[in-house]
């Protein structure tokens, strides 16, 4: 059955521009979280920071479902892409701002974005057989949502239910998005084209990568530009451009073929998730790349060393967790990148931050070479 709502079979694989749209307003989220997280580089502040980065992601996530679900062409459909994108940045101007008062306006917007799509989904597709598929989402968000709403508005409990709530929600794909009477969803329901999928995850990386240069680029600018503030960074450019040859090469080329291959949904959450862990990592430099180059020289604290190894290290263990999804087996040269980035965490007291990053970033240089080799597998089958 043929509904205007639902995407055709000839619609291209490229991104559409409000979907470019859509992640331009991830540049402020990112921002903002990275600024959460320097003024509180500490465990407790790396887990608050966590909290409020996996809603946002799960908002990125389920709109890149939705778009590739769902008619590019449909008014409604680009009428609900730009409803998301502000719901993004009212949550983000929010972000530094959830412990003074606004996390209603967070988690408010959070709920409104999920519930008001799939909501709308539902009925346009009323009398159609995949009805089923935002009928289950608008009853998993709404009962997510009660938990996100009730953290909100009480203070006291809000770590403990907002923890619910987002456990809630990241476990509907693993359970099929199970609804009372409606059951699990079917495989053929959550079936995503792994070309699109390849395509934006490549373009929120990139994203990702535009926040940590617009961040070392604006602490740069405030420097008096002398030759220590310089280096330091030209060597957080290099790491940002190091992460990025080590995100797209190889695995990033096959990644869209062993999503079609597979063809299990889970397959592309899974993907989606090791994702994060990248992004969370280049946010972690982000936040690292400001201590560095505003005080290259002076040895760095405890929290200040923790998150300038602890970027490249989530960078490099999201992506040795993706190639081993796409090829099922390890990427030693990566491994060993991750672990040798492990050791000099250990030593890294007796160093300044530069000397720090110029460690993390000499570790990513030779997994770039060494990556970069053309005697790469393919990716395996089904």
């Amino acid at each position: 059955m043929r509904a205007p709502l639902l995407r055709q079979r000839d619609e291209p694989l490229s991104a559409s521009f409000l979907e470019l749209f859509f992640d331009l307003a991830f540049v402020l989220a990112l921002r903002q979280l990275s600024g959460v997280l320097l003024s509180d580089a500490t465990v407790a502040g790396a887990l608050h920071t966590i909290l409020l980065l996996l809603p946002l992601w799960w908002v990125w996530v389920v709109t890149t479902w939705f778009s590739d679900w769902y008619a590019r062409t449909n008014r409604s459909v680009r009428a609900l892409l730009v409803g998301s994108t502000l719901g993004v940045i009212l949550m983000s101007a929010a972000v530094p701002y959830v412990e003074e008062g606004q996390a209603v306006l967070f988690a408010g917007i959070y709920v409104a974005v999920h519930v008001v799509r799939s909501g709308f989904a539902a009925l346009a597709l009323r009398g159609h057989p995949l009805r089923m598929r935002p009928l289950r989402f608008f009853v998993w968000f709404s009962t997510s949502g009660v938990l996100w709403l009730v953290g909100a508005f009480w203070a006291v409990a809000r770590i403990p239910t907002w923890v619910a709530a987002l456990a809630l929600d990241y476990s509907g794909p693993l359970l099929g998005w199970w609804t009372p009477r409606l059951g699990r969803a079917r495989p053929e329901e959550l079936q995503l084209r792994g070309g699109h999928l390849t395509e934006r995850y490549q373009q929120i990386f990139i994203i990702a990568l535009g926040e940590l240069l617009f961040s070392a680029g604006l602490v740069y600018s405030r420097t008096d530009k002398d030759l220590c503030h310089s280096v330091a960074f030209l060597v957080v450019f290099a790491a940002t451009v190091l992460i990025g040859l080590s995100y797209v090469t190889p695995a990033g080329k096959y990644l869209g073929a062993a999503i079609e291959k597979r063809g299990l949904p889970w397959f592309g959450t899974l993907t989606g998730d090791l994702h994060l862990i990248m992004i969370a990592g280049v946010l972690a430099s982000s936040a690292a790349a400001e201590a560095v180059i505003a005080h290259p020289t002076e040895q760095g604290s405890a929290a200040a060393i923790a998150i300038t190894v602890a970027g490249p290290a989530l960078f490099l263990t999201g992506r040795v967790l993706l190639s081993a999804t796409i090829y099922r087996r390890l990427s030693w040269p990566r491994l060993s990148g991750l672990l040798a980035i492990l050791v000099a965490a250990v030593t890294a007291h007796w160093l300044p931050l530069i000397g720090v990053s110029v460690t993390t970033t000499g570790v990513l240089l030779v997994v770039a070479v060494v990556e970069n080799r053309p005697t790469q597998p393919q990716p395996t089958g089904t």
